[in-house]
């Protein structure tokens, strides 16, 4: 039964592609904000059933298609014997339940002319559905049997333990990129769960048991845990009936358990080596920075395009084309809902040197702690944060995104004004400011891949002694 329902404000929005289209060009040709533009969310509902589920609806009558997603507020960091778990339940939802066999779920919706699809983060797991209007019952009743009758057994851990394993080869296991990102965040983070890759380590997913499996979702793909979300062409009291009906009977977890560790303050750079078959090297450099919602957010996300977003950016032009150094260099800010994480890395030339590469990143990094940016710089990268943030709610399905990101993180749905308004309050001050705060030389993790048959290059000179070292072994998957 339906226990209560808000409104969070505003009159009926339409979205449209058009909506995007008109602000973007509005931000670019600086002459307008996101105030003089209704933001669709602010017809958003928020539902509560009985149970805790949580449903966010935003009618759209102008569009022919329907987003359904659900999130599920279980990621990589809420795992504690077996590293994987969460991610592997992306998988097994679609391999059938009481009354459905293996992947009949996706079958049923896409001969429909449905698109589905899933992920796992750190954070969430999240299950995406674009559906036509009339196909709508069907993905509600879909959802909830699954949810309600999953099949975990031991044919099915079988069949999606392999897909897994071969899924860590060849994006971790096999790939330079992969094995360096792995390695960097389990030398970044020495106690936090966003340690381990969210794909888990090769010994855990071996190892799960059938029984961790089911102990796993009962606790956290309880109805108290999921927020559904649902923005398109549909009527929504028709939609909450469907859902109390499909969802009301499961019963809520007494007690939903999180990782309590925080990560302690680093106090001296850290540094590792990974060996693998490539034939040039990747340097990789991080700093921690502030959880998802801080303050400091917008000024980090100014800073780091600045620094390494695109082949304008000061990394690129450095290494790339004045000292030729790198065939790439990139990296920004990304905020997770407990930290997060300021990266910058280069994938060195072959003819290149990799004490020279990391030594320029250091510098560049440098200029951002004692040299303002200057104010072309500084717009720019505002225009090109703001034009990126408006392109990513052109489809129903971005919109239902944010929706979903924003209010399992915060609990509520920041506003577009909101978003664009801290942006632009940047100033030259505020990106010094915070690169003085957070990314300061004994503050760095640094991770090197190198050719396996190679000498593991020395730190570049000047570079601070290290008050701390991770064994490479522990750094690999």
């Amino acid at each position: 039964m339906l226990e209560s329902a808000r409104q969070h404000g505003g009159l009926p929005t339409r979205l449209r592609t058009g909506f995007a289209l008109v602000l973007v060009l509005a931000l670019g040709a600086g002459i307008g904000r996101a105030a003089t533009f209704q933001d669709p969310a602010q017809a958003l509902h928020s539902t509560t059933l009985r149970n805790g589920l949580t449903i966010l609806t935003l009618v759209d009558r102008t569009t022919p298609v329907v987003s359904l997603q659900m999130w599920v507020k279980v990621g990589s960091k809420d795992e504690t014997r077996y590293t994987g778990i969460a991610h592997l339940f992306e998988h097994m939802m679609f391999k059938g339940s009481l009354n459905l066999g293996p992947e009949e779920h996706a079958r049923l919706l896409e001969a429909r002319g449905g698109r589905v699809n899933a992920f796992t983060t750190n954070d969430v797991t999240v299950f995406h559905e674009d559906i036509t209007p009339d196909t709508l019952p069907l993905a509600i009743d879909l959802e909830a049997e699954r949810v309600a009758n999953l099949d975990i057994s031991e044919k099915t851990l079988a069949s999606e333990r392999q897909v897994v394993l071969e899924e860590r080869r060849l994006r971790t296991e096999d790939n330079p990129e992969g094995r360096l990102l792995e390695a960097l965040f389990a030398l970044t983070f020495i106690a936090h769960p966003y340690r381990w890759p969210v794909i888990g380590w090769r010994s855990d997913v071996e190892a799960v048991t059938v029984e961790a499996c089911r102990r796993f979702f009962r606790t956290f793909y309880s109805p108290n845990n999921l927020v559904l979300v649902l923005v398109g062409n549909f009527d929504s009291d028709t939609a909450l009936r469907q859902i109390d009906r499909a969802f009301g009977r499961l019963e809520p977890a007494a007690e939903i358990p999180r990782n309590p560790t925080k990560e302690p303050a680093q106090h001296g750079e850290r540094r590792a080596i990974v060996r693998f078959n490539v034939r040039s090297p990747i340097v990789a450099a991080a700093w921690h920075a502030p959880a998802a919602g801080h303050p400091d957010g917008p000024a980090l996300d100014v800073a780091g395009q600045i620094l390494s977003s695109g082949r304008s950016s000061r990394l690129y032009r450095r290494l790339v084309y004045k000292e030729q150094q790198a065939l790439a260099a990139q990296g920004g800010y990304s905020e997770m809902q407990e930290e997060g994480l300021f990266f910058a890395y280069a994938s060195v030339r072959p003819d290149g040197s990799p004490d020279r590469a990391e030594a320029l990143i250091v510098d560049e990094v440098r200029k951002l702690r004692t040299e303002p940016v200057s104010d072309e710089e500084l717009a720019k990268a505002k225009r090109e944060l703001e034009v990126d943030f408006i392109n990513g709610l052109a489809t129903t399905q971005a919109l239902a995104g944010r929706i979903g990101d924003d209010f399992v993180t915060f609990g509520r749905v920041r506003s577009i004004d909101e978003r664009l308004s801290a942006l632009d309050a940047v100033t030259q001050s505020d990106v010094q400011r915070v690169a003085n705060t957070y990314l300061g030389d004994d503050q760095r993790s640094v991770v090197r891949l190198v050719p396996a048959s190679g000498e593991g290059p020395s730190p570049p000179k000047g570079a601070r002694p290290k008050s701390h070292r991770t064994p490479a072994a522990r750094s690999q998957p």
